[in-house]
């Protein structure tokens, strides 16, 4: 821990310096001159002697920077006697150490999140068969214990009786559940999401999984380079032009105070004050949207970047499991099957269950109280809705099925990376529930921008499976896909990375952190709440919203050209000075004077970072804004209610009397909440997006969108009507189902597009959309 007189040491010196160059001021006109140069020559000694002090240190570090210069010219002023050109420099010299250690601080990686996580306690079998609660450190290979529902587990070892529903989001990214039967292998850090089930110990707590992910991060994080300024860089050039300047006009004039002046008009008040400006500007950007920075250090080196990798789950998706798709046997089984499923779901614990009923209430299905319940670890659960005898779990356990549709289920499972949940009604199979992890909303159009931004290459470094990582690599413009991985081999992946090129890791899990540490720039998904990952991390997005990535990259890289173009902008105009001053036309303290003139535009300049530049614009505000986040609420509503247009469909085609009745009526009232939903589009949505956008009709191919989803509207409700009147027809039914597949696939292209190119406009997302 610092302590205070170094945590507030460029405080305290830059306060002294200033009451000093004002004391001395006021002394000198109502004392004299002796008394008031007596402090200001004090003020010199007191900036001189840390600066010199400075230099030193970054010698030791073989570093020799700007501070050269600033030493020189305060050991010139008070051998030449300038004390009014001394104090000003001192100012400017603290004044910029001060801004320089706040933009450049970062926050020290001390892993307390990390070690908070970790197992502290187990739960041993004593020989007469009791409990006793021990630390995790006394826990031995051979131990028996017992991991209760919601526990971590606490050392790897084998599950020794039941199945064992475990949350291995923490060590693999898999945000799925899995489930180990008996005999098989669990590891330290996943988190037991079933029923308590007993564990075997394979070893101890220092040799278990969690230790060593600890044991990664701080190993990785201890080969993190060390910041190098900005300034320095241009002082390797400039150093060397002053001395010379300096010594020529020294040599010409035969006058010490010429290649004094020269110091002091040369002193890089724009290289140590403009940079660290430029970088607490930016970091206060990123700060408004936010995002939180390590320091000036972290946003200059993400600026850099250009290789970018990335963690799938809960980084590119939303890290938890929704419901996807409702695939019903064939025939059609009478009922909605999601609605019995997700009513005897209501009283399971297992994770998916939560996942069924989510999702039936967000498409608005009345759900009945069940009874008789009954639930079998790695199975299913068991029990009568409204009659009839429901089951919920594996094939196997849902009931009786066609194997040839069981097997295509499960290829088209695969295909779409989604785990099944098989709804068993009176002893058959009546559906199948497709579940996965959603890709963010905001996920491929963050990857555009960052490519835009200039990110050349993107890595996929996942531990879930290669098929499900595979497919959503290529959804999202992956360049390489790395799937199957250990926290270890991540930190493999990211060395290697960096070795050819500037690299930033985005990630939100604990096995995520030792490869965050491990890249040139750490970026944590820090939204759910302080995880090892955002200790890790140089870069925190508080925010659920990936977008914010590209932008912080787009603030990062305007930062680093503001800085750039400042510094420039100021050496450039104290070259001109120090020319001058060579020639004799300024004297050291008429010298010191401009230079703050100097610094003033190196300040202004570089506050431009302050500003939004080109990569916030253009953006809804005000009553726009507010606009645009009622219609997304609106789109959240109907997202479920879309989803469910092909089991309408389906339940029309197959069904009679007054279950095809019900989805009549479902149809008709969505299609009426639709109609509604694109008029406000049209008449309230579109003017301001095209306002905000510009050109002369920005939302014309969305107009048409509206166009083609109000003919197939119409269609079907006269083919509704048609049915209605004459519920035998047979063509019909063919023509309505067909229609409402083609209104189906509109309407999610429309309503993505929407997404994809308005709603960003006011900062509209939610990861959990579909």
């Amino acid at each position: 821990m610092r302590t205070g007189l170094a945590r507030h040491g460029p405080e305290v010196l830059f306060a002294l310096a200033g009451g000093g160059l004002v004391a001395g001021a006021a002394v000198r006109w109502t004392a004299g001159a002796p008394a008031g140069d007596l402090i200001w020559l004090l003020v010199t000694v007191l900036a001189l002697v840390p600066a010199v002090w400075w230099v030193v240190a970054g010698l030791l570090h073989r570093r020799f920077g700007s501070d050269v210069i600033a030493v020189l010219a305060l050991a010139g002023t008070i051998a030449v006697g300038e004390a009014l050109a001394g104090a000003v420099i001192a100012v400017m010299l603290t004044g910029g150490r001060l801004l320089e250690d706040r933009a450049g601080r970062r926050a020290r990686r001390d892993l307390g999140a990390l070690l908070s996580l970790a197992p502290r306690v187990a739960h041993r079998r004593t020989d007469g068969g009791g409990l006793d609660t021990i630390d995790v450190a006394e826990v031995r290979p051979g131990d028996r214990l017992l991991v209760r529902a919601g526990e971590v587990v606490p050392v790897d070892g084998l599950v020794e009786g039941g199945t064992a529903v475990l949350d291995e989001s923490t060590l693999t990214g898999e945000a799925l559940p899995v489930e180990h039967p008996a005999g098989g292998e669990v590891r330290s850090g996943a988190v037991n999401s079933g029923r308590p089930f007993e564990l075997r110990a394979t070893n101890d707590a220092a040799s278990s999984t969690y230790a060593g992910i600890v044991r990664l991060t701080e190993e990785a994080a201890a080969e993190s380079a060390p910041f190098v300024r900005l300034a320095d860089r241009y002082s390797a050039l400039f150093i060397p032009v002053t001395l010379a300047v300096a010594g020529a006009a020294w040599l010409a004039a035969g006058d010490p105070v010429r290649a004094v002046a020269v110091l002091v008009v040369a002193t890089p008040c724009p290289l140590i004050l403009a940079a660290p400006i430029a970088f607490v500007s930016g970091l206060s950007r990123c700060a408004r949207r936010g995002v939180v920075v390590k320091g000036g250090s972290a946003l200059e080196r993400l600026a850099g970047a250009r290789v970018l990798l990335f963690d799938k789950t809960g980084t590119v998706t939303t890290g938890h499991p929704a419901l996807a798709e409702v695939v019903p046997a064939r025939p059609a089984p009478a009922g909605d099957p999601l609605a019995l499923a997700a009513s005897l779901d209501q009283v399971s614990p297992h994770v998916l269950a939560s996942a069924i009923v989510r999702g039936a209430r967000e498409r608005g299905l009345p759900l009945d109280a069940p009874s008789d319940v009954a639930e079998t670890a790695g199975q299913g659960v068991r029990g009568v809705v409204g009659g009839r005898r429901v089951s919920v779990g594996k094939a196997s356990w849902a009931g009786e099925a066609d194997p040839a549709w069981l097997e295509r289920v499960r290829r088209r499972a695969a295909a779409h990376g989604a785990i099944t949940v098989f709804v068993g009604v009176d002893g058959r199979v009546a559906a199948v529930l497709l579940l996965r992890d959603r890709i963010r909303p905001d996920a491929p159009r963050t990857f555009r921008l960052l490519r835009r931004a200039g990110i050349e290459r993107t890595v996929m470094v996942t531990g879930d499976r290669a098929d499900v990582a595979d497919s959503i690599g290529r959804l999202i413009g992956a360049d390489t896909v790395h799937s199957g991985l250990t926290p270890a081999e991540k930190v493999g992946v990211a060395r290697a990375e960096s070795e050819r090129a500037a690299t930033v890791m985005v990630g939100d899990g604990v096995n995520d952190a030792p490869a965050l540490a491990a890249a040139g720039v750490g970026v944590a998904l820090g939204a759910r709440g302080a995880t090892a990952s955002s200790e890790a991390a140089d870069v925190v997005i508080t925010v659920d919203r990936l977008e914010r990535l590209a932008e912080t990259l787009a603030i990062a890289r305007r930062t680093r050209s503001v800085a750039r173009q400042s510094v420039v902008v100021g050496m450039g105009l104290s070259l001109a000075a120090m020319v001058a001053a060579a020639f004799g036309l300024l004297a050291p303290a008429a010298g010191a004077l401009l230079q703050e003139g100097i610094d003033v535009a190196a300040i202004l300049a570089a506050l431009r970072a302050l500003g939004p530049g080109r990569d916030r614009e253009p953006r809804l505000r005000g009553d726009a804004a507010e606009l645009v986040r009622r219609l997304d609420e609106e789109h959240r509503a109907l997202w479920p209610r879309i989803d469910r247009l092909p089991v309408l469909a389906d339940t029309i085609a197959a069904s009679e009397g007054r279950e095809r009745d019900d989805a009549f009526d479902a149809l008709t009232g969505f299609l009426t909440d639709l109609a509604e939903h694109e008029r406000k589009d049209e008449r309230l949505l579109y003017p301001a997006v095209a306002k905000a956008l510009g050109g002369a009709d920005p939302t014309g191919a969305m107009s048409r969108g509206h166009t083609e989803i109000a003919e197939l509207t119409r269609r079907i409700g006269a083919l509704i009507t048609e049915l209605r009147a004459a519920p035998a027809a047979g063509e019909p039914v063919a023509d309505l189902r067909r229609t409402v597949q083609e209104l189906y696939a509109v309407l999610r292209l429309h309503f993505a597009q929407e997404e994809e190119n308005y709603f960003v406009l006011a900062d509209v997302h939610d990861a959990s959309r579909p």
